[in-house]
């Protein structure tokens, strides 16, 4: 497993006893006894990847939002996927645990809620406008439709959009509820089988799974990339932004965008299913 255990002589025994051992042999090791030498060692292994998802969030975000904050948010979310992570589920750690480190830094943010009122009022009406456009039109709405609806020029809604691009990027965590809003599926938790789960919930959640994916499926083809590329692929606005041809603020305009639609999307639905 090479540099899952660190170099403090208090790990000698149990270096001994993972030498020669396979990382997936030491999950499985992991979930039957949970050894703290172990889960220590795959803290000190994947601390960096903490810092590499702390890094791309950290973009666009306000003076006041330090990276060290974001990087100890995103601990918690490590701890907590190696303590949930199953080998059995046949999920990549490092995918499991960039949702997982992820969502610690967007809950913490939401907690502390650094995005102004007035900002954040503005994302609910754009939102709100675009669902009920596409509601009426039974399409995806174009920029000049909810430019027009909102009552304004098209700059101006562009400008609005950048405004309110900070405020997007958590959306995509905490997109859809049932039952009550302390039940949650997001995109991110798609990822995750939820095997101790009564088969009446697992079907529901499999369901509300089809309409977040439908949904993805029925953005315009952009904005859809911007998703994937950036919730799936992990990569940055910049390599986005290279893949796309465009500059990042242009990408950061397509992902606020596909955000504010797509939940607009999801809150159709939901009216017309509960």
């Amino acid at each position: 497993m090479g540099n899952v255990l660190g170099n403090n002589p208090a790990d000698c025994s149990t270096e001994r006893q993972t030498e020669g051992r396979t990382e997936e042999e030491l999950w499985v090791e992991y979930r039957q006894t949970r050894n703290p030498k172990l889960r220590d060692g795959f803290i000190m292994q994947y601390a960096p990847l903490v810092k590499y998802v702390a890094g791309k969030l950290a973009v666009g975000k306000p003076p006041n939002v330090e990276f060290d904050d974001l990087v100890g948010f995103g601990v918690f979310g490590l701890i907590d996927a190696i303590d949930k992570f199953d080998p059995e589920k046949n999920v990549k750690f490092k995918t499991y645990a960039v949702t997982r480190i992820r969502g610690a830094i967007y809950d913490e943010l939401r907690a502390i809620d650094w995005v102004p009122r007035s900002v954040r009022q503005k994302s609910r009406e754009v939102e709100s406008a675009v669902g009920s456009l596409e509601a009426q039109l039974g399409r995806t709405a174009t920029d000049q439709e909810i430019a027009e609806s909102m009552g304004m020029s098209e700059d101006e809604y562009f400008r609005t959009l950048m405004k309110i691009a900070a405020t997007s990027i958590i959306s995509i965590n905490d997109v859809w509820f049932s039952g009550d809003d302390n039940d949650r599926t997001s995109i991110g938790d798609s990822i995750e089988s939820p095997a101790r789960l009564n088969p009446d919930v697992i079907v529901e959640r499999e369901e509300m799974r089809n309409v977040i994916i439908n949904a993805i499926n029925e953005l315009p083809p952009k904005e859809k990339m911007v998703l994937v590329l950036y919730y799936y692929e992990d990569a940055t606005l910049k390599e986005i932004g290279q893949v796309l041809h465009v500059t990042e603020s242009r990408v950061s305009q397509l992902h606020t965008r596909a955000i504010l639609r797509l939940r607009a999307k999801l809150t159709n639905v939901r009216k017309g299913i509960v």
